[in-house]
């Protein structure tokens, strides 16, 4: 069969409608019950730089060249806002390099001969090691075997066990995800574990275990200690491009609402040069936050609230004291709260997003309202994935 085109997912469409992974358009290709054989490769076709790449669910794309990628990625918001007829001007593609993931969420299993952590194989719950992955951050991997040591600790004979791992400014922070209970025990082997490989913070399910240093990051001049499994950027170099997207589109405005501003990824660094109202739903986040910036000289005046967007978005009379929106929401988008600022005219908005159909429907209510859309900026932080981010502005007329 012949692949006609890709998926947003990255699935090969066939001609006869058939879905077939880790082939590119214009391929000819044999599809039997256990494999995939190419007949004729595309041009943009290259060998896989990971050894894992065959039995490791965790990348996508890494048989397809660099420039093809990014061109597919930039094709699937262009699509997305066709669907809504807008033609949208993609201004470039900034993609994060290898090794650059700081936070990764592995899965670690018990084994008759020790244990085995890594990610999950393509479709399944095999769990695949990754000892030379070239897609995390080098002290995520060189954690490795303190993972397979843990995993002894965590996991039941059958359970599988959660592991998330995330490089901070003071070491690499652990949460563990079991159905095991934490005894008296446990927290005293635990707290010698982090201390023999130099953990920043440990946290079980829920409830931290110790920590050795403050798991920080770096949101412009502040310095943040976030809660336990809050949301981070996948990489530095993905954050600095959405930030620097956001602040051109913000420019000189004297107040600044952001919104779902989880940490400060966002309102730190704008707190730099303009007054900023932060809303986020997560109360432990907001307080982060806000202790970021208390503890942050020379910032301009932030306030916070904790409020869930979804069903309480900021109405047209509290929105309007603004110049300028960021807004940064989950999947699902931001509609309710897109509504109220149309309503308000906020002067300029500038939206986030890591999922081009919803960020398609919020800029075509916005568009409708008589917003002019920007040129985007998509974000490739998610390398050799089929995820993306995309940042634009809106300019009300």
């Amino acid at each position: 069969m012949k692949i006609e085109g890709l998926t947003h997912q990255g699935l090969g469409r066939a001609t006869d409608g058939v879905l077939v992974p880790r082939v590119l358009p214009g391929e000819e290709v044999e599809v039997t019950e256990d494999a995939v054989r190419i007949i004729s490769p595309s041009a943009d076709r290259v060998s896989p730089p990971c050894r894992h790449f065959k039995s490791c669910g965790g990348c996508a794309m890494q048989h397809a060249s660099d420039a093809f990628v990014a061109g597919w990625k930039q094709d699937v918001v262009r699509r997305a806002l066709s669907a809504h007829g807008i033609t949208v001007d993609v201004a470039g593609i900034e993609t994060s390099p290898p090794m650059a993931r700081r936070r990764a969420k592995l899965s670690g299993r018990r084994t008759k001969k020790g244990a085995l952590v890594g990610f999950h194989a393509r479709g399944s719950d095999t769990v695949v090691a990754v000892p030379d992955c070239i897609l995390l951050r080098p002290a995520l991997v060189a954690l490795m075997p303190a993972l397979e040591e843990v995993t002894l600790i965590a996991a039941s004979r059958k359970a599988e066990v959660g592991l998330t791992v995330t490089e901070t400014l003071h070491g690499v922070e652990l949460h563990i995800d079991t159905d095991k209970a934490l005894t008296a025990e446990l927290r005293v082997e635990l707290a010698g574990f982090a201390q023999r490989h130099r953990l920043a913070r440990l946290v079980w399910q829920d409830e931290q275990v110790v920590m050795i240093n403050p798991p920080q990051q770096r949101f412009g001049k502040a310095l943040v200690t976030p809660p336990a499994g809050a949301f981070l950027q996948a990489t530095a170099e993905g954050e600095a491009a959405l930030l620097s997207a956001v602040r051109r589109i913000v420019g000189t405005a004297p107040r600044v609402v952001d919104l779902f501003s989880g940490c400060g990824t966002f309102s730190l660094p704008l707190a730099e040069t303009a007054e900023v109202h932060a809303v986020e739903g997560e109360a432990m986040m907001i307080a982060a936050l806000d202790r970021g910036w208390r503890e942050t000289p020379g910032l301009k005046r932030l306030t916070t609230e904790v409020r869930d967007l979804f069903r309480r978005p900021l109405e047209p009379d509290e929105l309007r004291a603004f110049a300028a929106a960021v807004i940064d929401p989950p999947r699902a988008g931001a509609e309710a709260q897109v509504s109220r600022i149309v309503t308000a005219r906020i002067p300029t908005v500038a939206m986030v997003s890591c999922n081009p159909v919803t960020f398609a429907r919020d800029a075509a209510a916005l568009i409708a309202a008589g917003y002019h859309m920007g040129p985007i900026t998509v974000v490739d932080q998610f390398r050799w994935s089929s995820h993306l981010e995309l940042v634009a502005g809106f300019t009300a007329t």
